[in-house]
């Protein structure tokens, strides 16, 4: 017997599916927060340079990425990678805000962030704040998985935390209607699929969908960066691969110089 599959493209019902809102939010640094991260910019562009100079720009990009990610990790919050920072982050402030805000507007909040770290920092504050929320990240069993999904899409709880990698079937979650992605990824096609994670077939409501970038930062010149290149960007389809493959050694450099 023969059997004919029918696929359907997102492309293709995209007119079913209600509004979907995308906007970027800048925050400042706190004066601490600045502080750390004005004195690792320095160090961070002379490694870069160095990095090069010896190594050339194609066999220095593991090196570069991980320079860069320190950038971006003090931009999220400086205890990602200082054990004894006790002071606030701009964006973690910021983030207070706009989940109190949605709440209390009735809405239900899916936030994503690429490090567990700091999802286990904003699950603490939220917490402090008398929010509860669904946790999940590569390392959550299946069964734990899908319960947590099922009860979160019968509408128990305001939010839910999830990393930005992690993948696999099931995560359907459009009993949220914001998206909040924490820190912006090196690929924009993986938070494009992390955003479908509520913005899909079953959704019955407006999204709305945040970006947080801090001003001034690695953060806001990446992102500037993507929309410049935006048809390279968006055929960019593989997890793996970071902004570096669709960039030259002279656009990095430009990058660089202009933080």
């Amino acid at each position: 017997m023969d059997y004919l599959i029918l696929r359907r493209l997102k492309s293709e019902v995209l007119d079913e599916l209600p509004e979907k809102i995308e906007s970027k939010i800048t925050v400042e640094m706190t004066s601490e927060q600045e502080n750390i991260y004005n004195s690792y910019l320095i160090k961070a562009k002379q490694e870069i340079e160095k990095e090069i100079l010896e190594n050339g720009f194609e066999k220095s990009q593991i090196k570069i990425l991980s320079i860069l990610t320190r950038l971006r990790q003090i931009c999220c919050h400086p205890s990602l990678f200082l054990e004894d920072y006790n002071k606030n982050s701009g964006k973690l402030e910021l983030l207070e805000e706009l989940v109190s805000a949605s709440i209390e507007s009735g809405h239900r909040i899916l936030i994503f962030s690429q490090w567990t770290e700091m999802l286990s920092i904003i699950r603490s504050r939220l917490e402090n704040m008398s929010i509860n929320c669904f946790y999940l990240d590569g390392s959550t069993k299946s069964k734990d998985r899908m319960d947590m999904i099922n009860r979160f899409n019968s509408g128990e709880g305001h939010v839910f935390l999830i990393s930005l990698k992690a993948g696999g079937f099931g995560l359907n979650l459009t009993g949220a209607d914001v998206v909040i992605h924490y820190d912006p990824w090196w690929n924009p096609a993986v938070e494009g699929q992390a955003t479908d994670r509520v913005y899909r077939i079953g959704q019955n409501k407006a999204v709305q969908v945040f970006k947080l970038i801090t001003k001034g930062t690695i953060e806001e010149k990446i992102f500037e960066l993507q929309q410049k290149k935006k048809d390279l960007f968006d055929a960019v389809i593989k997890p793996n691969q970071t902004f570096l493959s669709k960039i030259n050694q002279k656009e990095l450099m430009e990058l660089i110089a202009g933080l």
